[in-house]
């Protein structure tokens, strides 16, 4: 079979490790290269419709930070192992490395957007083969890539059955005192949306949702905000608070929370 890439490279099986496999490939939306990281437990070869999630990083990092900053394949694993969670797949790909981060949507020439909801779709039924059947999909992140999670979930609901987000940016411009460059200068053909107009729009068909937040984190607040938004507007969805800041350790161990949910909202 054709790739739809006009380039791909994958990992040499004989260096990789711990099931991840690394993917690069040349995006039509990005207009260049982008990669991609992915966890396949061995235990896939005795499944069929296994599920894929998407997780997305924050800014300042790329495919490799949920792996190599949270050990999300293991985490995995071990859920997997221990008869917690059915075997999937997990899909880490870059922002597409515009900045200190893209906002995972579409600028005036790139679509970081499309990346992740077109290409590594494509990317993973391509590295995975036929012989193996996939299930849904389902996109989580952290910081900026809950932000993505939140809005490309909702705004994709076709493709995605279920989202999760920790410690995530709730607002476009709450992503303007992490990043140097002005996100204002960023003309976005779809318009700067918040989280919350996305997941209202597209109410009627939403995909399961949850989200969580630090108590010791600076994003608490927004967090809280959207929560009673979301109330309000009568959007079933589950809020959590845990102990903790915006950083790897809280992720690495509520990470463990959204497998779980993806696994208990029977989309295996």
């Amino acid at each position: 079979m054709a790739s739809q890439f006009r380039t791909l490279r994958i990992s040499d099986p004989r260096f990789e490790s711990d099931g991840l496999r690394f993917v690069t490939v040349k995006s039509k939306h990005l207009g260049r290269r982008g990669n991609v990281v992915l966890f396949i437990p061995k235990e896939i070869n005795s499944h069929n419709n296994i599920p894929v999630h998407i997780l997305l990083h924050g800014v300042y990092g790329s495919a490799s930070s949920w792996a190599m900053q949270a050990g999300a394949h293991r985490t995995t694993q071990r859920l997997i192992q221990d008869g917690k969670i059915k075997p999937c797949i997990l899909a880490m790909p870059s922002d597409g490395l515009w900045g200190d981060g893209s906002g995972y949507i579409s600028h005036e020439y790139e679509s970081y957007e499309k990346w992740i909801v077109e290409d590594v779709p494509a990317l993973v039924k391509e590295v995975i083969g036929e012989k193996i059947k996939l299930g849904p999909y389902s996109i989580a992140g952290l910081s900026m890539g809950g932000y993505g999670a939140l809005l490309l979930g909702a705004k994709y609901h076709n493709l995605f059955v279920a989202i999760s987000a920790h410690s995530a940016i709730t607002k476009w411009e709450g992503l303007q005192p992490f990043v140097e460059e002005n996100i204002h200068m960023i003309n976005n053909p779809n318009g700067h949306q918040d989280v919350v107009n996305q997941i209202i729009q597209h109410k009627d068909h939403l995909p399961s949702l949850r989200f969580d937040c630090g108590l010791e984190d600076d994003l608490l607040e927004p967090n809280r905000l959207l929560h009673r938004q979301l109330e309000e507007a009568n959007i079933p969805h589950i809020y959590e608070e845990f102990s903790g800041g915006h950083e790897w350790p809280y992720w690495e161990a509520h990470l463990e929370e959204t497998l779980l949910f993806f696994d208990k909202r029977n989309i295996t």
